[in-house]
């Protein structure tokens, strides 16, 4: 059965990883790189990581930030760190970032601006499967939520573009 969280409210704590996230988005918009940024908490609710989006500084097309995330920390922490962890994530991950998430044994992610956010402020290419809907189906599952400080994150899309215009 699919663990997508939709109604469950939102602690101070998850409010504060992801505002963690959203700062690193508006560094990454900063740098040059998109303005996506993404935050793990260990299953005892530590900041372990935070990462921003190095697709353009790297010219890397994998450097997500969910992707630089689960990098980073299996480099620095180890792969067990990862395990049973939350994610935090500015905007929704990708099909690339979910699968990555998964396969790190990523519990839970919570992300704020959606795909449609995504669309509306930047363009470009999106993959027609949501994260909500890739992890939900997977085995295990990992829970969903989004909506946290979504405003928020799409005010940080709106202006990378007007920083760009």
């Amino acid at each position: 059965m699919p663990r997508a969280i939709h109604a469950m409210p939102f602690s101070d704590h998850d409010q504060a990883a992801m505002r963690l996230a959203i700062d690193a988005s508006l560094q990454a918009r900063a740098r040059g790189d998109s303005p996506f940024g993404a935050t793990l908490v260990s299953p005892a609710g530590e900041v372990l990581l935070v990462a921003q989006n190095n697709q353009n500084t790297t010219q890397d097309c994998t450097g997500h930030a969910e992707m630089v995330l689960v990098r980073e920390a299996a480099a620095a922490l180890g792969p067990q760190a990862l395990k049973g962890a939350t994610v935090y994530a500015s905007g929704e991950p990708c099909a690339m970032c979910s699968g990555a998430m998964f396969w790190a044994g990523i519990a839970r992610v919570v992300f704020a601006a959606t795909q449609q956010d995504i669309a509306q402020a930047l363009g470009g290419p999106v993959l027609p499967t949501g994260c909500e809907e890739l992890l939900s189906a997977a085995r295990p599952t990992v829970a969903v939520q989004h909506g946290l400080l979504r405003a928020e994150a799409a005010a940080a899309l709106r202006g990378a573009v007007a920083s760009a215009g």
